[in-house]
């Protein structure tokens, strides 16, 4: 007699497995596919990559990193132009205040008072650790886009394919990014962001992004806060919420220069 061990969690996949290959061939499905072939997936994806940024807008932000021995709260201003200009800087806490980053394209810097120098950041360091967190440089200062970096295309994702658009994003040749692919669950309803799963290259999922706390600000719907998550260690995670945001208003080209890096509050 064969010894053969069925897990909960196997079991749980197999039937999700089945649901999509039973979904994918009912009429119900055919109709849900005509339905998302008729909603064009790259301008889906074009509204998540400027959800938070549009023409401009400035916010102010808090970020809340969190792990298993300490706790870090930063506040900060925030003015982007675009996907091509971003600048931040550190209000509290009053250890970390007037640390300021810049990114002019594919440039970016960062000012530390405290040694009263501009450091710019290497291609290499887009993706290392903001700050800390577990946010990278890339995401906060958006170098790559969603667009423009990753061939897009619907997927079956049974459990939540009723209210939702699942979105598979798989990297183009030499994209500037280290993620292979990006699972991307946006609301059906209103085309606001759930979450996203970012793999690697060989398939792994290295960290989840939550999108949450859905409010208006000015004319603009968007989530919140922003809860990111390493997969391979829950212990930790970093938060960061949008207090206030206001957005497509004229901003002075002067807050994206290297000089406004050295420039006191």
């Amino acid at each position: 007699m064969l010894n053969i061990q069925i897990t909960y969690s196997n079991i749980i996949k197999s039937i999700l497995v089945f649901a999509c290959i039973i979904i994918s061939t009912s009429p119900l499905k055919l109709a849900a596919e005509n339905s998302d072939k008729a909603v064009d997936v790259a301008e889906i994806v074009n509204k998540i990559d400027t959800l938070f940024r549009s023409s401009t807008s400035v916010a102010k932000i808090e970020m809340i990193i969190t792990t298993p021995n300490w706790t870090r709260r930063l506040k900060m201003d925030m003015w982007t132009k675009g996907l091509e200009k971003t600048f931040i800087r550190i209000l509290t806490p009053k250890k970390d205040a007037g640390i300021a980053t810049l990114r002019v394209e594919k440039s970016m810097w960062n000012y530390f008072p405290k040694i009263n120098k501009v450091i710019k950041v290497p291609p290499s360091m887009m993706m290392s650790s903001w700050m800390g967190s577990d946010f990278t440089n890339d995401d906060l200062v958006k170098e790559s886009s969603l667009l423009n970096d990753y061939n897009a295309k619907f997927i079956c994702c049974a459990e939540k394919m009723d209210n939702n658009y699942c979105i598979e994003l798989t990297a183009k040749k030499n994209a500037p990014t280290v993620w292979g692919k990006i699972i991307l669950m946006v609301r059906k309803k209103d085309i606001i962001p759930v979450s996203q799963t970012f793999f690697d290259e060989k398939g792994e999922a290295i960290r989840l992004m939550n999108f949450k706390d859905v409010k208006m600000f000015g004319n603009r719907k968007m989530p919140a806060t922003m809860e990111m998550i390493p997969l391979k260690n829950r212990d930790k995670k970093t938060v960061m919420h949008f207090i206030n945001a206001i957005y497509d208003q004229n901003i002075d080209k002067l807050i994206f220069t290297r000089r406004n890096l050295q420039k006191k509050r």
